[in-house]
């Protein structure tokens, strides 16, 4: 077993579970009626958690994601959501934020559709349509005036009351968590020439924060640059999504404040999609090495980090692959696996997973072999659990 407080794996272990929750760990004797699930030689895990996921959209597979506002409809995503949720889910990630979906809300309805038990997937904190200034990163850009122009409901607003609209709009159709889009971006046609340009000022950041933080909603702020990471920190912001050009002063500020530090490895390392447009590989490229040095500043100084992988710009079901790139990177294989677990709980707001404990959601998952020995298993799932259900066994 991996303990997420500890770091260090252990055994062998029992899990008694009873009605979706852990009942006991190693108990002395177990009830007569127990049916038993003998997972062998593998190292048992608290259920996973991908703090940046986008399931209901797939940048990945061809160039759809271009025209896919235009030529498809919220029906075509919340469809393609369930594929995707599914192997999200057997992918051993049995919580994930979606941070971002195409307008009309289907990660809500994906959401809504996972809690009533009419598809598989992991539990799912969405936020309905992310909120960034018009033409920004966030906003459908690259088409011809008059076509598929958005507003506050969609999530495109400009100035501290358009704003203050667009988060209330969020939290009356059902979103957890708010996202705000600080500064441009790679996969955008924003006319903005620089990837981490400020797209938010600091009045309309604070306005957002204040007015989600009312309704009970954290925050995550999409930031590349440096000048944004730092603007969306000093606004009150929850977690700093990518955050590719760390500072001194954007480490000092994380830690001052408490913002969490979401950072993407595997992406930086993979391939792009085909058909991916020269000025998108050329804004990624750009960025690969500063996401590098930022990953390592921010590790080194003990800012809070948890994982999220952006799946959906890379294929739905590979999420695992983070943890080796992490590792890749310098990172502990143990602080890796908390950085899924018990980190992002604490980001989430959430003590009732993330750790292999009585109390806790019975939300396990089991690799072949020990992933402090040899990262890489986490690519290879073999039994998902979640609330007590089994979803997937060798």
């Amino acid at each position: 077993m991996f303990d997420a407080r500890s770091g260090e794996v252990s055994g062998p272990v029992t899990v008694l579970v009873r009605d979706g929750v852990i009942e006991a760990v190693n108990p002395d004797a177990l009830p007569d009626d127990t049916r038993v699930i003998d997972l062998g030689d593998r190292t048992l895990l608290p259920g996973l958690i991908d703090m940046h996921t986008h399931l209901t959209l797939d940048f990945f597979s061809s160039d759809s994601w271009v025209t896919a506002p235009v030529l498809q409809t919220v029906a075509d995503w919340a469809i393609l959501g369930v594929k995707f949720a599914r192997l999200t889910l057997d992918a051993g990630f049995t919580t994930v934020r979606d941070l971002g979906a195409w307008p009309g809300f289907p990660d809500v309805a994906l959401m809504r559709a996972v809690n009533r038990g009419d598809v598989p997937g992991p539990d799912i904190w969405p936020v309905g349509h992310a909120i960034s200034i018009t033409g920004g990163h966030c906003d459908i850009t690259g088409m011809a005036p008059g076509i598929h122009e958005l507003g506050p409901k969609q999530g495109i607003a400009d100035g501290v009351d358009e704003v203050i609209k667009a988060v209330r709009y969020q939290s009356k159709h059902g979103v957890r968590v708010i996202k705000i889009c600080a500064t441009a971006g790679v996969f955008s046609f924003s006319q903005n020439a620089e990837v981490g340009a400020l797209q938010y000022s600091f009045e309309e950041l604070q306005a957002i924060v204040r007015e989600a933080h009312k309704l009970g909603l954290k925050v995550a702020a999409h930031a590349h640059g440096t000048e944004g990471i730092n603007t969306a920190v000093r606004a009150g912001v929850d977690s700093i999504e990518h955050g590719s050009i760390l500072s001194e002063e954007s480490i000092r500020l994380m830690k001052e404040h408490g913002t969490f530090y979401v950072p993407q490895a595997y992406i930086v390392d993979m391939e792009l999609p085909p058909g991916t447009p020269a000025a998108i590989i050329e804004k990624s490229e750009y960025l690969t090495p500063l996401v590098e040095r930022s990953l390592e500043m921010a590790y080194e100084a003990g800012v809070k980090m948890a994982m999220g992988t952006d799946s959906g710009v890379y294929a739905h079901g590979d999420n695992g692959k983070e943890f080796a790139a992490f590792v890749n990177e310098g990172l502990p294989p143990a602080y890796t696996l908390q950085m899924a677990t018990v980190f992002a709980t604490e980001l989430l707001g959430v003590d009732d997973r993330g750790v292999i404990e009585a109390g806790k959601r019975a939300d396990l998952v089991a690799v072949p072999g020990n992933p402090l020995e040899e990262i890489s298993v986490m690519e290879n799932v073999q039994f998902v659990m979640k609330e007590g259900a089994v979803y997937k066994a060798p």
